[in-house]
């Protein structure tokens, strides 16, 4: 981690200068393939940060408190636990082995001093507690030092334990393991406004579990055929709506997206309103299908419009317009010629994510050679910037990048032809209230924030 850096609160102009600092790069890996970050998130105050990686470890990083001495500065993020949450498992009835890969971490509200998390493989999901430990009771009556039973024949008087302060100790305990609720591939989970229930989906199913009951689940999506030839579309993700406790939305290959309310009735196989963009028929090539399947949905913190991300564009819907999206960005349109190169590297198959700033007002997702790119909403300016380890030193400020796809190059231009397919940011997280973003690039985990303009004081 770098030096404390300071941070400005959301604004409607947060691309005008470009002052992204870098606050650390954390390294989380050696080299094995089993540490490369699947999942990045945040919890509801951004105190936290829990990243989970394609060996089943979830790592919980706290954000230091605020400096004390001289001027007002944020903590850095440093690791607060580490712990396995899933292990490899083989299916025998199947004869198919279950990676512990962990697909999505999503954190529950806090209710009390605990925090809870929720992880999920591809078949089993998990509900985690976090707690602290700084004190201990000393002076038991029936155990000794150690722990062990005393001979009662030898206790001939009665003490009152007293509690004394500990070195703080992190617990990390399983509280509950929803399973066997689906047969395809975990995709996606959403924590319900109620607080008490939470959806899992996976490619053919959605299904709506009750935090404190793991034996059984409600289907409440089924769109598998009866004759599976007849599929022609599946479920990418999935996500309730941030207020309504009825509402949620489910993304599909097709670059449809549905919103269903579970007051029409138990299954929501009718949605009440499809959200679909009609494509120009000029347009239409061989990838059109592939390229138009959503990636990723989120509802914005407002619940007024939803972000999705399919393999070229993030698009922004208003939840009263169904026909087409409000916005549509060009992520990176200088693939667009490339398409059947990434066709035969599988790159196209590529999910990315995509996510919201606090305010709803600038939108980020991922690209490749490590870039990243966050549009303004209002503005309409967009930038391109890079996490690496070349040039994401502590307090360097970020320098916007720039693809060039023929003709004259700038001096740091970057030819579409040398862009490195392998480095691709899929997995992104905002912080809730304020310009700091974690940018899981490979096995590196890097965190990044808004500088301060000393005009602004």
């Amino acid at each position: 981690m770098g030096e404390d850096v300071d941070t400005r609160k959301i604004n409607h102009s947060f691309l005008r200068d470009h002052n992204y600092v870098t606050e650390g790069c954390l390294d989380i890996i050696t080299t094995s393939n089993a540490d490369i970050i699947s999942t990045v998130e945040f919890n509801h105050t951004g105190e936290l940060l829990a990243t989970g990686d394609k060996g089943g470890r979830v790592v919980i990083f706290q954000r230091e408190p605020e400096c004390k001495n001289g001027p007002c500065s944020q903590g850095e993020y440093n690791v607060y636990s580490t712990f396995q949450s899933h292990e490899p498992e083989f299916d025998y009835l199947k004869s198919l082995e279950i990676e512990e890969k962990i697909n999505k971490i999503k954190w529950l509200p806090q209710q009390n001093a605990a925090h809870s998390l929720l992880s999920t493989n591809d078949k089993t999901i998990k509900l985690w507690k976090i707690s602290e430990r700084d004190k201990r009771p000393e002076g038991y009556n029936l155990k000794d030092e150690e722990g062990k039973v005393k001979d009662l024949s030898t206790v001939t008087s009665l003490q009152v334990p007293v509690i004394k302060p500990m070195d703080l100790m992190v617990e990390v305990t399983p509280r509950r393991i929803f399973s066997n609720g689906h047969t395809y591939h975990v995709n996606s989970i959403s924590v319900n406004s109620d607080c008490e229930t939470y959806m899992s989906a996976d490619d053919l199913r959605i299904n709506l579990w009750h935090l404190a009951i793991t034996d059984r689940s409600f289907n409440i999506v089924d769109i598998k055929p009866a004759n599976m030839e007849d599929l022609t579309e599946v479920i990418t993700a999935a996500e309730f709506h941030p207020y309504h406790c009825n509402l949620f939305v489910y993304s599909t290959s097709k670059g449809s997206l549905r919103l269903c309310d579970m007051r029409a009735s138990a299954l929501c196989d009718k949605h009440c309103k499809l959200y679909e963009e009609p494509e120009d028929p000029s347009n239409r090539s061989f990838f059109s299908e592939i390229i138009s399947s959503v990636s990723d949905v989120k509802f914005s913190h407002s619940g007024r419009y939803m972000l999705t991300r399919d393999y070229l564009t993030v698009k922004v819907w208003d939840l009263n317009m169904e026909t087409k999206p409000l916005e549509t960005y060009q992520v990176h349109d200088y693939l667009r010629s490339k398409l059947c190169s990434l066709y035969e590297n599988d790159c196209i198959f590529d999910k990315f994510e995509c996510a919201w700033n606090g305010s709803d007002s600038v939108i980020m997702t991922g690209a490749y050679n490590n870039f990243f790119r966050m549009f303004d909403r209002n503005t309409k300016r967009d930038v391109t910037l890079e996490a690496s380890r070349e040039s994401s030193k502590p307090r360097a400020v970020l320098k916007p990048r720039r693809v060039c796809v023929g003709g004259k190059r700038r001096k740091d231009d970057i030819s579409v032809d040398s862009l490195d397919f392998t480095k691709k940011i899929l997995h992104t997280a905002w912080h809730p209230t304020e310009n700091i973003i974690a940018i899981a690039a490979t096995n590196n985990l890097y965190i990044f924030q808004d500088k301060v303009n000393s005009d602004m004081h």
